[in-house]
């Protein structure tokens, strides 16, 4: 059996491996299929082809940071995975740049709040942890475990610390003009865990149904956050709208407890979307 496991994170964004290590530690897991998708850049698509151990087919993508402004209230947040997409096409690269910036802007924000509070963490810390990569609060989830104000990441990210006290807002692609933006770049947009209810809110079934009018091209349903009943729910939306379906680890090294290929794509899905994308093509 092929196993595709089409959404991991490297130190380009939030991940603690190198996407040199990423691309090694998915043959280790006996992946045969890969997708490299770092929150709102392609920083570690060169890295990672360049390791690319034989055998190993690699899918170039993104996890783009995206809201809907439909709810009553206020946005929701969500996230588009973007695959096969070419990065040099002027709007979408622009987006990530942007994206890229204010991620920055945000993190430094947040350290200066702790900071002001006698939170002995750095700037220089957290951007360090970055290792060039994008910028995110895990890197800042980093510095307080360091400082033994935490012991994992998931304590950082509590009302206590970076989910609430210390949160900073951060700007996002409209969902609509993200999908529009990958398929003008050539590739092919799949929502990330859509009914992840652990995360918080999610979004009504009935944005999904224009986001497919709009050429989403398939949904995450095999997902850590989903339990098996959202799931199926998942499934049968896709089912019922003519969408892909994938599962995938959103794997994030020792950030995270879930390993590489602990939930994996079909074949079947994983043609339909190399098969709809123009912009890269695989590498392997």
């Amino acid at each position: 059996m092929t196993r595709i496991d089409l959404h991991c994170h490297s130190t380009a964004s939030d991940g603690t491996l190198t996407p040199a290590e990423l691309v090694r530690a998915g043959v280790a897991a006996g992946l045969d299929v890969m997708a490299i998708t770092d929150h709102d850049t392609t920083g570690g698509w060169p890295a990672a082809a360049e390791a690319l151990p034989e055998g190993l087919r690699l899918v170039r993508g993104a996890e783009l940071s995206c809201r809907w402004h439909g709810a009553s209230d206020y946005p929701i947040a969500l996230h588009m995975l973007a695959y096969l997409f070419d990065p040099d096409e002027p709007r979408l690269a622009a987006d990530l740049a942007r994206l890229r910036t204010d991620r920055e802007q945000r993190a430094e924000k947040i350290v200066a709040k702790l900071s002001a509070d006698g939170v002995p963490i750095t700037w220089n810390e957290v951007y360090g942890y970055a290792a060039g990569g994008s910028v995110g609060r895990p890197h800042i989830a980093q510095a307080l475990i360091r400082a033994g104000l935490v012991r994992t990441t998931s304590e950082a990210f509590a009302s206590r610390w970076l989910g609430a006290r210390y949160f900073v807002p951060k700007a996002d692609l409209d969902v609509f003009e993200a999908v529009r933006a990958v398929r003008v770049a050539g590739g092919v947009t799949v929502f990330a865990h859509p009914r992840a209810t652990s995360r918080g809110r999610v979004v009504p079934d009935r944005l999904i149904v224009e986001l497919a009018e709009a050429g989403l091209f398939g949904l995450e349903a095999d997902h850590e956050d989903h339990s098996p009943a959202e799931r199926a729910h998942v499934r049968a939306l896709a089912d019922e709208l003519g969408l892909v379906v994938t599962g995938s680890s959103d794997f994030h090294g020792t950030h995270k407890t879930v390993q590489l290929g602990d939930f994996l794509t079909a074949p079947e899905s994983y043609e339909k979307i190399v098969s709809a994308a123009t912009g890269v093509p695989v590498l392997g």
